[in-house]
């Protein structure tokens, strides 16, 4: 059985999955696998469709896994689209569609490869095919379900490629080996409304907020790692909710994102945040509460066997030598990595979450070569 990347690719974008959604994505590559003789097993949870899919024996010597998703976001304005967004359209060698680049295409070349490679070399060993229909959203019932499935029922990988797209400019150029962490900061500032006339009367919470949104923004929270640029602190929101300019509001709220690297945690950086909280609640009397959200924490793969092995096949396939990168935002790799060493390697991801999303088809199969190498190598 020999699986074209590309035309999988299309038939993959025309489930719509916009996430939550299923959208017959997950059923259709179960039915696929199940076919070239994978053992499959729906992990669902919490209303997500999640797909685990093993050809081998469970707990063998050596175990491959390729993890991916089929759930895209929202395509927003259909009318600003020049192709149906479901329609899989190919004009000019580009595959047009909402998760043409994110990230239809890199699940249709590993699941090809790893099909078409166990059809004609079966490997001493197993490969573990996980797929989620929960990426793009709150990814709290996708990969993080699949790994508690997984370890409930024995399944393991040794090692994994997330099949993301990595590239920013030519397919082979990059190989994502970490991720920074990911976190926002939610702050509300409770003051006493009064009219602007009389200030004396209240008590003004937009200066403090103000004050403590500029003093986290003015902060430098280090400047890189060795294989991490440095932390960012964003602020993203100042809202007082308020239409009248007479009158002094009696609350108002700001919203911050950090995306630090390994030398912090979410635990260390939410302990820094109250820090400067409590001081400007000292100097000001003005009531500032804070609640986090960690979306992840930064991980690193450090550059060894893994990171090897896939650079090897990407210079034997495309004649380039992958830079080894962190940069990005997150990707379920940060939950695989607790489980075992990860790293993210696909196509250029330029399109992606964009209107006119889409893919050169060609890319599509140097991808499938790419990771049929991989397994190749891995087994040999």
């Amino acid at each position: 059985m020999t699986i074209d990347p590309a035309d999988l690719t299309a038939r993959l974008i025309r489930c719509p999955s916009v996430t939550p959604e299923e959208g017959g994505a997950i059923s259709l590559l179960e039915k696929l696998l199940g076919e070239a003789g994978f053992t499959c097993f729906r992990t669902d949870r919490g209303g997500i469709s999640n797909l685990v899919a093993r050809w081998g024996d469970k707990g063998s010597v050596k175990t491959f896994g390729f993890n991916g998703h089929t759930d895209v976001v929202p395509v927003g304005d259909i009318a600003d689209w020049s192709a149906d967004p479901f329609g899989a359209e190919v004009r000019d060698g580009w595959l047009y569609g909402r998760g043409a680049t994110d990230m239809k295409s890199g699940v249709a070349a590993f699941v090809a490869a790893a099909i078409d490679f166990v059809a004609t070399t079966p490997p001493e060993g197993a490969i573990l095919i996980t797929i989620t229909g929960d990426e793009e959203g709150d990814a709290q019932d996708g990969t993080t379900a699949i790994l508690d499935w997984m370890t409930a029922h024995g399944e393991a990988m040794d090692v994994c490629i997330v099949g993301e797209p990595t590239c920013p400019d030519t397919l082979g150029d990059t190989i994502k080996i970490g991720r920074r962490g990911s976190m926002t900061a939610y702050f509300t500032a409770t003051g006493v409304q009064g009219h602007s006339a009389y200030p004396h009367r209240a008590n003004n919470p937009v200066p403090a907020l103000a004050h403590l949104v500029n003093t986290l923004a003015r902060h430098e929270l280090d400047k890189g790692t060795d294989h991490f640029d440095a932390s960012t602190l964003a602020v993203t929101t100042f809202d007082t909710g308020n239409p009248a300019n007479n009158v002094i509001p009696a609350s108002c709220k700001a919203t911050a994102n950090i995306r630090f690297n390994d030398a912090h945690s979410s635990e260390t950086l939410t302990q820094w945040l109250q820090a400067e909280v409590d001081r400007v609640v000292g100097e000001t009397d003005i009531q500032i509460d804070m609640r986090i959200k960690v979306s992840g924490e930064s991980f690193l793969t450090p550059p060894g066997d893994l990171s090897a092995l896939v650079a090897k096949a990407v210079k034997a396939e495309t004649g380039l030598s992958p830079d080894l990168s962190t940069t990005g935002g997150t990707s379920d790799a940060r939950f695989v990595k607790s489980h075992c060493p990860v790293v993210e390697f696909g196509l250029v991801g330029r399109t992606m979450h964009q209107v006119d999303e889409r893919v050169e088809v060609a890319q599509i199969h140097g991808l499938k070569s790419i990771y049929g190498r991989i397994l190749r190598d891995y087994f040999a």
